[in-house]
């Protein structure tokens, strides 16, 4: 033991002897422009060069960079298989491929005879079961009571993307999934690779209603269930937006929105900064690159916003048809936007 404590005690002596030597040798690595050569000789050490971040001014967040001849959606569209023939029975996904933007209703309570009312307005449901306190039992039961490929098209916000979620909220009939808060391509994984059938994916055979609830579609639900699908992911957080690259590029994903409000708090800037407006260029772009179509969930942003035109996906909005849905309150919108005009109500998206 003396041995060991005598042979720690003179390894790090030597360090310490060769950080005293580099700073006698003029090593401040605070100095911008600091001559960090690369591979130069002389002894001296690799210095990290000292600027501005690329998180902003990066190659894919400067600007809104111009889609190229592919346009928006390469990427999904490809997961398509080959032979497939439109028009989708999932009315979102058929809307996206249309290049139309695509709006919702949000339902946060169980209330069937209403589901089954505003379904025949929008391009998808947007069942919140992260922040409500629905059961999956009782969205099955909305699901079930008015199926079939006429409607919206029923999507779930996750609670998170394990794969016993996932697995239940697939087999009681949903065929889109929203996963919240991704903040990497690892989460990014997880959510895509249970959301979709062997070979493409992971997800399991059940016993639940879903089957019968898309028994009427042509080619039949399971032959056509990964055509269908729709997986979405939300950036929230900084970090969220720093690796916008590997989760935009995941393979799998369909879809990539902000959490609006929650990046608003995250990063600390309101939607109205120019610093916020930067950050959603970020993802943009990004979004763009990997050949997925890209939205947000306020959906303020389907006008007004230099990125409006890009914005394809959002939470509520619009009805298709010019139908208002009866005053409920908050409608299902959990907060005010951040930054935004405007206070609570269903314009309120998250």
């Amino acid at each position: 033991m003396t041995t060991n404590l005598l042979a720690r005690t003179g390894a790090c002596a030597l360090v310490i002897a060769m950080l005293v030597a580099a700073q006698g040798q003029g090593g401040d690595v605070s100095a911008a422009g600091g001559g960090g050569q690369r591979g130069g000789g002389g002894g001296r050490s690799d210095e990290p060069e000292v600027g501005q971040g690329a998180l902003i001014t990066g190659a894919w967040g400067a600007a809104p960079v111009a889609p190229d001849s592919r346009g928006w959606g390469w990427m999904t569209q490809a997961y398509v298989s080959s032979g497939y023939k439109r028009p989708f029975w999932n009315k979102a996904k058929e809307m996206l491929f249309s290049g139309k933007q695509v709006t919702s209703y949000t339902i946060s309570s169980f209330d069937t005879a209403f589901y089954c009312e505003v379904r025949k307005h929008y391009g998808y449901i947007w069942f919140e079961m992260q922040h409500s306190t629905m059961s999956w039992d009782e969205v099955a039961k909305m699901i079930a009571a008015c199926p079939g490929p006429d409607g919206a098209a029923p999507m779930i916000r996750m609670p998170d993307q394990l794969e016993s979620s996932i697995q239940k909220a697939t087999d009681l009939g949903a065929i889109g999934l929203i996963f919240p808060t991704i903040r990497d391509g690892h989460q990014a994984l997880e959510a895509a690779r249970f959301s979709r059938f062997p070979p493409f994916g992971r997800r399991s055979s059940g016993s639940g209603q879903a089957g019968r609830v898309w028994s009427t579609v042509p080619g039949g639900y399971q032959n056509t269930y990964n055509d269908n699908m729709l997986v979405v992911v939300m950036l929230e957080t900084l970090d969220g937006i720093l690796n916008a690259d590997e989760i935009a590029n995941t393979f799998g994903i369909d879809v990539v929105i902000q959490g609006n409000n929650d990046l608003a708090r995250f990063s600390g800037w309101a939607q109205n900064d120019s610093r916020y407006q930067s950050l959603l260029t970020i993802s943009r772009n990004a979004t763009l690159k990997a050949g997925k179509f890209w939205g947000n969930a306020g959906q303020q942003y389907l006008t007004g916003n230099p990125l409006s035109a890009d914005t394809r996906f959002v939470q509520n909005g619009p009805s298709m048809d010019g139908w208002t849905p009866p005053s409920r309150g908050r409608g299902g919108a959990e907060e005010p936007t951040i930054g935004a005009p405007g206070g609570r109500g269903r314009g309120a998206a998250r």
